[in-house]
């Protein structure tokens, strides 16, 4: 059987890949610590669980419009005026099944042949292989660690040419956790307009954040950036509500139409009792995300402070997400690993530990690790990975 092209040119995903590793590991009955997780280890909060139920007991369980229920977009409305003064109207807000999904239709109704998107590094896994779906070529600047990972006007400059038609800024950030203030933000803001380019925010991790950090979204700076701006966010991170699969896009009417236009042909409406789930994320609270958040807070400080101890080991503190990405260069050069990869590959066979080689985020140097996990666990690996270095030390 001949495959298209366009699978041809995907990486597979290197989140997966030690997933399943350290999962067949388990399976034949080792202690394995898994700090490859990309959600939270909180169940959805009774009040949104209960909303579900009750919509699908109250028969609410067919076909909605393919870009979400009314109430739910109205919900994610008062949302945006709430926390960022933000103005859209129904039309200006597309549903669907899950902000990767939002994003990958984003694409497909944006990108033509040979477009090109810019993508800072370290990125998220996807955002290269959904560019190229889409037809398109990702462009990738250099996020330096002395600079908590981000990008810089006059490197976004220098990387735009006649072809580029998008940048994606994600903040917090997978993998890093690291943030952009207001006016980093505006800077950026200036010279995508400056070029017409659409801004795709991804905000997914927008709740999660610590240390007294404010989260910006670029599209409340001006009336010109939201204009140009893509706001990509969902309840999977905020609401412990991965599987759910709920997310949503704001931006032009224009983009919009297309973006629910498309999803009509491929998922036809995102799931109905999901729906009525995230309604309720948005319009209840009974104080449990904030009880979340407070409890990632407490485990990125006492991790992070444990972590920097480790030889080898230079880490960024994040002020969001749940993610630690340490380069650990210098702690695989004295445990004579030729590359992190390798020194990923042996710590999960030897010690048990499972984290995400930074290599799949375009940071070879880096590994990501996972702090959606019991303090007791994170704190039981650090010791297990500080015992590998200490072990292999030339």
């Amino acid at each position: 059987m001949q495959l298209s092209k366009r699978v041809s040119t995907l990486s597979p995903s290197p989140t997966l890949a030690i997933t399943a590793k350290a999962k067949a590991l388990k399976e034949e009955g080792h202690d394995i610590i898994g700090l490859g997780a990309g959600e939270p280890d909180f169940n959805t909060p009774d009040y949104i669980i209960d909303a579900a139920v009750a919509s699908m007991r109250d028969g609410l369980t067919k076909y909605t419009p393919s870009g979400g229920l009314p109430g739910l977009k109205d919900a994610i409305i008062a949302k945006f005026k709430e926390d960022q003064g933000l103005e859209y109207s129904r039309e200006e807000i597309m549903v669907g099944t899950g902000a990767k999904h939002v994003l990958y239709t984003l694409f497909q109704a944006l990108l033509d042949e040979g477009d090109e998107v810019i993508i800072p590094t370290p990125y998220w896994v996807s955002y290269p292989e959904q560019v190229k779906l889409a037809g398109g070529e990702p462009v990738y600047i250099n996020g330096l660690e002395e600079n908590d990972f981000k990008i810089t006007p006059d490197q976004l400059e220098k990387a735009v040419t006649s072809r580029t038609k998008a940048i994606i800024i994600n903040s917090p950030s997978n993998p890093t956790g690291s943030m952009y203030e207001k006016e980093e933000l505006k800077a950026i803001g200036e010279a995508a307009l400056k070029h017409n380019l659409v801004i795709v925010s991804d905000e997914i991790y927008e709740k999660l954040v610590y240390d007294g950090a404010q989260h910006y979204t670029i599209a409340e700076i001006s009336e010109d950036l939201k204009e140009n701006t893509v706001v990509i966010n969902g309840v999977s991170k905020s609401h412990s509500m991965t599987g759910w699969r709920i997310g949503y896009a704001a931006g032009s009417q224009k983009l919009i139409k297309s973006m629910t236009s498309l999803a009509s042909h491929s998922t036809s409406n995102p799931t109905t009792s999901s729906q009525y789930g995230a309604i309720a994320a948005y319009t209840e609270d009974d104080g449990s995300v904030e009880k979340m958040r407070e409890s990632f807070e407490e485990r990125l400080n006492r991790v992070y402070e444990k972590l920097i101890q480790i030889p080898g080991v230079a880490c960024v503190k994040p002020k969001g997400a749940f993610y630690l990405f340490p380069n650990v260069k210098e702690a695989a050069d004295r445990c004579g690993f030729n590359s992190v990869d390798d020194w990923v590959k042996a710590l999960l066979e030897e010690e048990k530990v499972a984290v995400v080689p930074g290599s799949g985020f375009g940071a070879p140097d880096n590994i990501r690790l996972s702090y959606a996990t019991s303090l007791d666990l994170l704190e039981k690996a650090l010791d297990r990975i500080a015992n590998f270095v200490k072990t292999h030390a030339k």
